[in-house]
C-alpha cells in the first residue's frame, strides 16, 4: 500500500509492548519505504496507462495503419524493395507482417542515422508513412516508464523502487491488518468518515483490493530490472542453447533481435542465436523451398520464400521476420504475445532457419520454456495488457488505483503534519525492539531476495542509528 504516512485504523496502544513496539517500527519503515517510492509510482501508473492506450488505439509502430484491401498482395520482397527505396544505403531488418487483410505492413530499415521504420500498402506497395524508430509517444513513455531516460542510473533507480514498494506493501498490509476485533471491517471504506479518517478508510480499503495486483506488478517488472532481473532471475531462467541438439551457435543472444526495445520472449534473450553454416548440412525437421524457376536445391532461401514457409508451418496473421546479419545470420520468424503478435502467450513460438540452405535449425515453443519462463511469458502479458480489451482496461483499474494511494498517502501526511508546519514528521521509532531477531530475519530473508532493496535498508538502519541520534544531540 503506497503512502508516506498511515495511521493504525485501529490503535496499537492496547496491544503488549513487544506487538506495539514492532507495530511502530514498521510503521516506520512504511513511511520512509513511502518517502522514495511515491514519486516513481506515481511516474510508473501514468506512464504505464498511457502506453495501454497508446498500444490499444494506435499501435506501437503503426501497425494500426488501414489500408484498402484487393485480390491478393505483392510478394513480401516488392514491398521490401519499397521500403528499401527510402533509404538505398540502408539494410533491411525486419517485416512485422500486417495482423488482418485491412492493416499496413512495417518494415524495419537500418541505417547510418539508425533504425528507421516505414509503413508500406501491402497491395500497392505505396509508402503511407516513414519515421525514425521510437520516436512515437509511445516510445517516449517507455523511455520514462523504463529507466526514466537516464539509462543504467534510472534503471537502477526504478529497481529501488519496485524493490522498496514490497517493503511498503508488506508493511502496509501488516499495519492494516484487521485486529482489536474489527474483522474484515477494512475490506469497506466508511464513507461516512470526515477529514482524514475519509482518507485513512479509503486508502487502506483501495491498498488491500489492490495489493495482490500490485505485488504482482512489482515482482514482473522486477523481473526485466538490471540486478534482480537481468544477473539473477533470468539468467538461470533462459532457455538452455544445449536443447539446439548440437547445431551451430553464434556468439550473440537474442537480445540482438531486440532492436533497442524489448520484443524477444523474455526467457530467449540470453539464450545464443543458432548460425548459418555454409558448409555444413543440417537435418532440421523443415526447409524453405528456393523460389528460383528451376527450383534447384542449391538456391538460396529469401524473403518470399521464407514468407511462404512461415505461413505454412502456421503463423497467420501477424508474425514477425528478421532478416540475417552477417554470414552466419540466420532467418528468425517469431509469433509472441509480448510484442502483440496475438492475444496469447502459450502459443509464442521463434523459428530460426539457416541462410543458405533454409532447413530449420530451431523450433523453439511455449512449451519448451523451463517454469520461470513460462510464468514471464504469461506474466509480461498481463503486465503490458496485451491479452485483449479486458487487460487494458483491468491493467487500467490498478494504475488508478497506484495513483489513488500515493495521491491518499501524501493528503493523510499533509493533514498529520505536527502545527501545520512543513516538516518530514517521520513516526518516533520504538524505544526498544524486543522482537529485534525476528525483525532482523525478515530484513534478511528480503535483503537476499532483492539486493538492491537490502543495500538501502542497511543504508536507512545507518542513517536512523547512528546519523540521526547524533544530528539530534548536536
Amino acid at each position: 500500500m503506497t503512502a508516506i504516512d498511515t495511521t493504525p485504523a485501529s490503535s496499537p496502544s492496547t496491544d503488549p509492548g513487544r506487538s506495539a513496539s514492532l507495530y511502530r517500527a514498521a510503521w516506520r519503515w512504511h513511511f520512509y519505504a513511502g518517502l522514495y517510492v511515491i514519486p516513481f509510482f506515481l511516474m510508473l501508473a501514468v506512464t504505464g496507462m498511457a502506453m495501454l492506450w497508446i498500444a490499444w488505439i494506435d499501435g506501437r509502430d503503426g501497425e494500426r495503419t488501414r489500408v484498402v484491401p484487393q485480390e491478393t498482395a505483392l510478394p513480401l520482397s516488392r514491398q521490401a524493395e519499397a521500403a528499401q527505396a527510402l533509404w538505398p544505403e540502408g539494410e533491411i531488418a525486419q517485416y512485422i507482417a500486417p495482423r488482418g487483410d485491412d492493416l499496413a505492413a512495417i518494415f524495419r530499415v537500418n541505417t547510418d542515422d539508425g533504425a528507421m521504420m516505414a509503413v508500406i500498402d501491402p497491395y500497392t506497395g505505396e509508402v503511407l508513412e516513414s519515421f525514425a524508430r521510437r520516436s512515437g509517444w509511445y516510445d517516449r513513455m517507455e523511455s520514462f516508464h523504463a529507466d526514466v531516460m537516464l539509462g543504467v542510473t534510472g534503471d537502477r533507480m526504478i529497481e529501488l523502487a519496485a524493490s522498496l514498494g514490497v517493503v511498503l506493501l508488506a508493511t502496509g498490509l501488516y499495519l492494516w491488518w484487521p485486529r482489536d476485533g474489527q474483522g474484515l471491517r477494512a475490506l469497506w471504506p466508511r464513507f461516512g468518515a470526515r477529514g482524514r479518517a475519509l482518507w485513512k478508510s479509503l486508502h487502506v480499503t483501495i491498498g488491500i483490493w489492490v495489493s495482490v495486483a500490485l505485488l504482482f506488478f512489482l515482482v514482473s517488472g522486477l523481473s526485466w530490472a538490471g540486478i534482480w532481473g537481468e544477473k539473477m532471475v533470468q539468467a538461470w531462467s533462459s532457455f538452455p542453447a544445449g536443447k539446439y541438439s548440437g547445431i551451430p551457435v553464434s556468439d550473440v543472444s537474442h537480445a540482438s533481435l531486440n532492436g533497442g526495445r524489448h520484443e524477444v520472449p523474455w526467457a530467449l534473450e540470453q539464450t545464443p542465436m543458432p548460425a548459418s553454416d555454409p558448409h555444413a548440412g543440417h537435418g532440421g525437421g523443415g526447409h524453405v523451398a528456393p523460389v528460383a524457376e528451376d527450383r534447384s536445391a542449391g538456391a538460396m532461401p529469401d524473403a518470399d520464400a521464407v514468407d511462404r514457409f512461415a505461413r505454412e508451418i502456421g503463423m497467420t496473421g501477424r508474425y514477425q521476420l528478421n532478416w540475417p546479419k552477417g554470414e552466419t545470420g540466420v532467418w528468425t520468424l517469431s509469433r509472441d504475445s509480448m510484442s502483440t503478435d496475438s492475444l496469447d502467450p502459450t502459443s509464442d513460438r521463434v523459428v530460426h532457419l539457416d541462410r543458405y540452405s533454409g532447413a530449420m535449425l530451431a523450433d523453439i515453443r511455449f512449451s519448451d520454456y523451463g517454469l520461470m519462463g513460462k510464468a514471464m511469458a504469461i506474466g509480461t502479458a498481463l503486465h503490458m495488457g496485451t491479452l485483449g480489451l479486458w487487460s487494458v482496461l483491468a491493467n487500467t483499474l490498478v494504475c488508478l488505483s497506484v495513483i489513488f494511494l500515493c495521491l491518499s498517502g501524501i493528503a493523510m501526511w499533509w493533514k498529520r503534519r505536527p502545527g501545520g508546519r512543513l516538516r518530514l514528521a517521520a513516526p518516533p521509532a520504538p524505544r526498544d525492539m524486543p522482537q529485534w531477531n525476528g525483525a532482523m530475519g525478515v530484513a534478511l530473508a528480503l535483503s537476499l531476495a532483492f539486493p538492491v532493496a537490502g543495500v538501502a535498508l542497511a543504508a536507512v538502519l545507518l542513517v536512523d542509528g547512528l546519523v540521526l541520534p547524533r544530528l539530534r544531540r548536536a
